[in-house]
C-alpha cells in the first residue's frame, strides 16, 4: 500500500511539472482557466511567468482559437469599487521575478467564447512577448474556484 502512494505521488507531481512552458528564459508554470456556465460569453486564462534571464521582457498580447478576442487585463481600485481593465502597453517581467496572472489582478480575458469553457478541457494559448517571442501554452479548464 505504501508503494502505491508513493508512485501517485511521483505520477501527481510529474503531471503538475509537465504542465508547465519555456521560452528562452521565461518559465511560464500552471496555465488554467475556470469551468463557466454554458451561457457565458467570456473567461479568463491564469498562469505564471517567470524570467530567470539577466533581461526584462514584457507580454505584449494573447491569442487564442477558443475565443474571438484576448486581452491583457488588470483590477484597479476606482474609488473602493474594483474595476477590470485592459493593459494596452503589456506587462513587464523584470529578471529574475515571477508576475502571476490570478484572479483578482493580471489575466487574460477571453472574449466572446465560441465554446464553453468546461472542466477537463484544454485549449491552446499564445502568448507573444517583446523579445522572447511567441510560444502556445496548454490551458487547463477546472472546475470551480481552484486555488492557485
Amino acid at each position: 500500500m505504501r508503494y502505491l502512494a508513493l508512485i501517485a505521488g511521483l505520477l501527481l507531481s510529474f503531471s503538475v511539472a509537465a504542465h508547465s512552458f519555456k521560452l528562452g528564459p521565461l518559465e511560464l508554470g500552471h496555465p488554467w482557466s475556470r469551468a463557466m456556465p454554458e451561457a457565458s460569453p467570456s473567461g479568463a486564462a491564469f498562469f505564471s511567468i517567470r524570467n530567470t534571464g539577466k533581461d526584462a521582457d514584457t507580454l505584449l498580447s494573447a491569442s487564442t482559437p477558443r475565443a474571438e478576442k484576448a486581452e491583457i487585463h488588470t483590477h484597479i481600485n476606482d474609488n473602493g469599487v474594483m474595476r477590470m481593465r485592459e493593459v494596452t502597453d503589456g506587462v513587464a517581467v523584470a529578471p529574475g521575478t515571477t508576475v502571476k496572472f490570478a484572479p483578482g489582478g493580471y489575466h487574460i480575458m477571453l472574449m466572446g467564447l465560441k465554446q464553453p469553457l468546461k472542466a477537463g478541457d484544454r485549449f491552446p494559448l499564445t502568448l507573444k512577448f517583446a523579445k522572447a517571442g511567441s510560444v502556445t501554452v496548454d490551458v487547463q479548464v477546472e472546475d470551480g474556484a481552484a486555488s492557485h
